[in-house]
């Protein structure tokens, strides 16, 4: 079952703030009756996903401890979060209760940005971090991002300290097929999408991919098991027409069914090797 969660929080943006507004517009996106809950590959999710609502952050001091520890109820439920921000500082705390239940856990991470700054303007917690985190406190043991198109020389040394592979926006081929060898985290930051098809963002940044780009890579990368997700960054006051909140729904559904058919196939290889 896909746990659906929301972080309404954006206090660690940077520039603007907006992001912790998002979540109800993703919800009604996909509840939207000019669409369905049928996916590409033909997973229908009525029923499939249980919606927690939003969960209330008092301060900035206990974001980190609130998000953990609600991400953490539902993976001890043996449910599958979709988290929505909120900014992607909510990644970190995420990442740290995976990491608590698995062993070893990749990261593939879809954004403009690489997110990986030692700390932005003071603050380790920035949306400008997370990875830094991620990285610097072993929560993975790889982390692979696509889309980026705004290194800067900081960023690049991170990415080396931390072996980060990334495939900028500017070298991206559609052949190129991602192959994952642990459990799968997808963090998914909606400007990684070209502000063309998602100006909803507080950063936006022309020359990115398109989303049927995104969606064939979300179709067709390789991984034993996904077993989470965050879809951030979304400010809905950067989105009048509303397409950036349906963009946001495509992509939680197409994300839901990878989910849902990962986990499909792990449990009938576990049952064949129980008759075995």
């Amino acid at each position: 079952m896909i746990s659906l969660i929301g972080f309404p929080c954006d206090f660690n943006s940077s520039y603007m703030r907006g992001a912790a507004t998002a979540p109800p517009l993703i919800r009604d996106a996909l509840r939207c009756s000019s669409g369905n809950l049928w996916t590409e590959s033909g997973i229908d999710l009525e029923g499939k996903w249980h919606d927690c609502g939003d969960v209330e952050i008092d301060t900035p001091a206990s974001f980190l401890s609130t998000i953990e520890r609600a991400v953490t109820e539902e993976l001890d439920r043996g449910n599958l979060p979709i988290s929505l921000g909120g900014d992607h500082s909510i990644t970190f705390p995420i990442a740290k209760a995976f990491s608590a239940k698995y062993s070893q856990i990749e990261i593939l991470h879809f954004d403009a940005h690489p997110d990986l700054y030692e700390d932005f303007e003071g603050n380790l917690y920035s949306h400008a971090s997370p990875f830094a985190r991620i990285m610097e406190s072993r929560l993975a043991s790889r982390l692979v991002q696509v889309g980026i198109r705004t290194m800067n020389g900081h960023q690049r040394e991170q990415a080396r300290l931390f072996s980060v592979e990334v495939h900028e926006a500017k070298d991206w081929k559609d052949t190129t097929t991602l192959r994952f060898a642990s459990p799968v985290y997808i963090s998914f930051d909606m400007d990684v999408l070209d502000p063309a098809f998602a100006p909803g963002v507080s950063h936006p940044e022309p020359g990115g991919l398109s989303t049927r780009q995104i969606i064939s890579i979300i179709q067709n990368f390789e991984a034993p098991a996904i077993v989470g997700a965050d879809i951030v960054e979304f400010n809905p006051l950067r989105d009048p027409s509303g397409i950036t909140a349906t963009t946001a729904a495509k992509i939680f559904k197409e994300i839901a069914a990878r989910m849902l058919k990962a986990d499909r196939l792990q449990q009938t290889e576990m049952g064949h090797e129980q008759k075995l």
